[in-house]
């Protein structure tokens, strides 16, 4: 009964627009977030570090302080807040924001991809995962651009 309405052939158009890009930006944000927290929970388990933490509060020569917990919960919601915002925002503004904060996030992701190949012992997952959380962002900015030639 439903499919002869002419308000269903509307409904399922708007749902096919939504699936095209909005869902897959949100699940790439998700995406990242995972693998940002993978990345500190395996740094921990490089040798050493976790006992150089408890010994003198450092990671990597860096003193764990608040301002440390701060930028790292930051970096750890915006993709979480993202990933709702891509589900819910208009089109336009939708896609500004994901090209604006992917593009940030494709900065701070090359400087730490830099950071990680520059290291004296270079572990394999570690370039593996700061690889992808440079392609991720850069997804997401191609998906959000992309969409504006769909629209």
């Amino acid at each position: 009964m439903l499919r002869n309405c002419r308000c269903s052939k509307h409904y399922f158009r708007e749902v096919k627009t939504l699936e095209d890009w909005k869902i897959k930006v949100s699940v790439l944000w998700l995406f990242y977030t995972v693998a940002f927290l993978a990345v500190m929970t395996l740094g921990i388990m490089e040798p050493g570090v976790l006992s150089q933490f408890l010994d003198t509060g450092e990671i990597g020569g860096m003193k764990v302080g608040q301002e440390l917990l701060l930028f790292f919960a930051v970096m750890i919601l915006v993709p979480l807040v993202m990933a709702f915002l891509s589900l819910i925002l208009k089109n336009s503004t939708n896609r500004w924001t994901n090209v604006i904060v992917g593009i940030v996030y494709i900065g701070f992701q090359l400087f730490a991809l830099v950071e990680t190949l520059t290291l004296q012992t270079v572990y394999a997952y570690a370039a593996l995962m700061e690889t992808t959380k440079v392609i991720v962002p850069a997804l997401i900015v191609w998906f959000a651009w992309k969409s504006k030639q769909k629209a």
